[in-house]
């Protein structure tokens, strides 16, 4: 049985832009969509199932929600099967469950500006960080949002930790019949290594080609299973989060695997993950690779 796309909404603006890119991915996909929205109103309300009148106004706002995003979904694609639930929990318990049986979450992101974006996203974040299957934040310019650019970005780091990723893109990129543009950055070390060239062109130059073989090894599995589409490799000197969220805004999605790391508050993204996640002008997919 084919695992559903799950697409999170709480009737927002933002929940909506979410739903019709999600509604788009099934389509290109041919999945059918799931729609849920977190609701804990029986925990304040009772847990009695009123009909009529004596419902309990949350529980019509819930039901509200999640009726009309299935019929929003429907008009926008009606040959896409659609189903909605109200889950009767918080939101990133709901999420991080459906991500046990789903084949990707998509989740809505406001992205006004640093702060507010941190502080809106901080579901998106978590769940980004702690579930089991690739988790898609929508947020982003228009262009982006509309696929205008016809290019799948992919960030390249550690062939062996990322090749989910790496399969993530090119199916993307397959399916929209679009460029993949994998990109791995690469830093000029503070002090070269015994074995490393002394002159700084040919420090580039041997960096450059650590960075080329890296994509080469993390390309080679993905691009044979996948001859249609087109690659193009960047090789680009800087920090990964940077360079990234910069050529994002040509991009139609980015892609980047879940090297999560243990803070303060739990489990959390990783550093370029985290930044394309609050700032990239397009959506953002986390992938996680697993054993």
């Amino acid at each position: 049985m084919e695992h559903p796309l799950t697409v999170g909404t709480d009737g927002s603006d933002a929940a909506f832009r979410s739903l019709d890119w999600a509604v788009d991915e099934a389509a290109r996909h041919g999945l059918p969509l799931r729609i849920v929205h977190a609701s804990r109103w029986e925990r304040y309300e009772g847990t009695s199932q009123a009909q009529g009148p004596d419902r309990p106004s949350e529980q019509v706002l819930a039901e509200n929600i999640v009726e009309s995003a299935a019929a929003h979904a429907r008009r926008r694609h009606p040959d896409v099967k659609v189903s909605a639930e109200v889950l009767a929990d918080d939101a990133v318990t709901v999420l991080l469950n459906e991500a046990l049986h789903a084949s990707a979450l998509v989740l809505g992101s406001r992205g006004r500006g640093e702060i507010t974006g941190l502080l809106l996203g901080s579901v998106s974040l978590t769940v980004a960080a702690r579930a089991r299957c690739p988790v898609i934040v929508v947020r982003g310019d228009a262009g982006g949002l509309a696929g205008t650019h016809a290019r799948i970005l992919l960030g390249v780091a550690d062939p062996a930790g990322e090749m989910a990723a790496v399969r993530f893109a090119f199916r993307e990129a397959e399916v929209r019949r679009c460029t993949l543009e994998a990109v791995c950055a690469w830093r000029h070390p503070a002090h070269e290594t015994p074995d490393a060239p002394p002159l700084p062109a040919e420090a580039h130059r041997y960096h450059e080609q650590q960075a080329s073989a890296l994509l080469d090894d993390a390309l080679a599995q993905a691009a044979d299973a996948h001859p249609a589409v087109r690659v193009h490799r960047a090789m680009v000197e800087g920090p990964a989060h940077k360079v990234l969220v910069q050529r994002a805004a040509a991009a139609d999605l980015l892609v980047v695997g879940a090297q999560r790391r243990q803070g303060h508050f739990g489990l959390q993204p990783g550093r370029v993950a985290h930044t394309a996640l609050c700032h990239a002008a397009c959506p953002v997919a986390v992938v996680p690779q697993h054993a």
